[in-house]
């Protein structure tokens, strides 16, 4: 089955006892059972729901998984994969990482003595001397939040596997319609399923995919556990945004080609980070392990000034300014002091995230009127 089908018909069948084609919203919390533990295989919503049975049957079809498991949000799905780790467990992840990634890891976990070192994950020169003997976990951004860098997931697949480290992909920015990680070898790809799959920004969801099975087993027991689970509705309306993935994304990509060209060759643009343009130091790889380039960029000014930038974004009309990603609308931001703002500044600039840099997730509308959005802002 081809992806565009699989956006249909994944793990998806009609509702058994009425055959609807949409899969009923189970607005319940608990399920009757005809004897103590013997039920239909649902005894409390905490632990299991029909919705979101058929969401992550969805999710896990599409990213080519056995499995997957849904959260309250990208930020829980995430958290409930770290509490696989033990104190003194060490990980290596991106020195490019979304900001509550970064606070999660250092805010939440390094105080229980979990350990990571942040690193530049395309070189994997730095990524090898980074491994130690205690570390259990690989966590991977590509593309990368917001400097779009382009991470080869193969290559760091094979650091770790000898080493008996588990790989995770947070695969966001890509969507299982651009970049599916477990073709690669990961062990799991995260989702904030809020962006691309979701993609109307009316729902906060997180989902997490793989074959491993001692990974299923901890989430699964995390739902029960920790309780971070999505409600019937966000699961109805993140399956209901999966229907039309592929033409949204693809839509959106097709816009971005046209904007980063745009910018890349405007009188006032510095750079612009975009990994469909062959100017990006990654084009290449990005070539060989996306169908398509994504509907993400960032780019900074020649005036390199964070007035600059606040000025421009504070100009645009059919650009939101606003946090997130991945709907349909086109939204511009200010990565530094918004979606990275709990990143120390000399962390940030270190990293190369500059003051100025402004991020732009292009949306489904007209190409020509984005540009002309960004012509009257500047």
């Amino acid at each position: 089955m081809k992806f565009n089908t699989k956006t249909i018909h994944a793990g998806q069948k009609p509702e058994e006892t009425s055959g609807a084609v949409m899969p009923p919203i189970f607005q319940t919390s608990t399920y009757a059972q005809e004897a103590p533990n013997k039920h239909k295989g649902y005894d409390y919503a905490r632990v299991g729901n029909p919705t979101r049975t058929a969401l992550e049957q969805m999710i896990a079809g599409l990213e080519g998984a056995d499995e997957a498991a849904c959260f309250s949000s990208g930020v829980a799905a995430m958290d409930s994969l770290m509490k696989m780790l033990r104190p003194g467990d060490h990980v290596v992840t991106t020195n490019d990482l979304y900001g509550g990634s970064y606070r999660l890891f250092t805010k939440v976990f390094e105080p229980y003595r979990i350990d990571f070192t942040f690193v530049d994950m395309t070189d994997l020169e730095k990524v090898k001397d980074a491994i130690t003997p205690q570390t259990k976990l690989m966590w991977i951004e590509t593309p990368t939040n917001p400097l779009l860098r382009i991470v080869d997931i193969e290559a760091l697949v094979g650091l770790a596997k000898p080493n008996d480290i588990l790989t995770v992909v947070d695969n966001t920015f890509a969507s299982p319609y651009l970049q599916r990680p477990l073709e690669f070898g990961a062990d799991a790809v995260l989702h904030s399923a809020t962006k691309y799959l979701a993609g109307h920004s009316d729902v906060i969801h997180g989902a997490v995919a793989s074959s491993n099975q001692e990974i299923m087993e901890n989430l699964r027991f995390q739902t029960k556990t920790s309780g971070a689970v999505p409600g019937p509705m966000d699961c109805y309306l993140t399956l209901r945004g999966i229907k039309t993935l592929s033409v949204r994304v693809q839509r959106s990509v097709d816009n971005a080609k046209q904007i980063a060209s745009f910018l890349e060759s405007h009188d006032k643009v510095e750079s612009v980070l975009y990994p469909g343009l062959s100017s990006h130091p990654q084009h290449e790889l990005a070539a060989k392990q996306m169908d398509d380039f994504g509907a993400m960029l960032s780019f900074i000014l020649k005036d390199d000034s964070i007035e600059a930038a606040t000025k421009f974004m504070s100009n645009t009309s059919i650009f939101t300014l606003a946090e997130s990603l991945g709907g349909v609308e086109s939204l511009i931001s200010h990565p530094a002091s918004m979606t990275h703002g709990s990143i120390p500044k000399d962390v940030r600039e270190k990293a190369g995230l500059k003051d100025s840099l402004i991020r732009i997730s292009v949306g489904i509308e007209d190409a020509d009127d984005l540009i002309d959005d960004l012509k009257q802002a500047f």
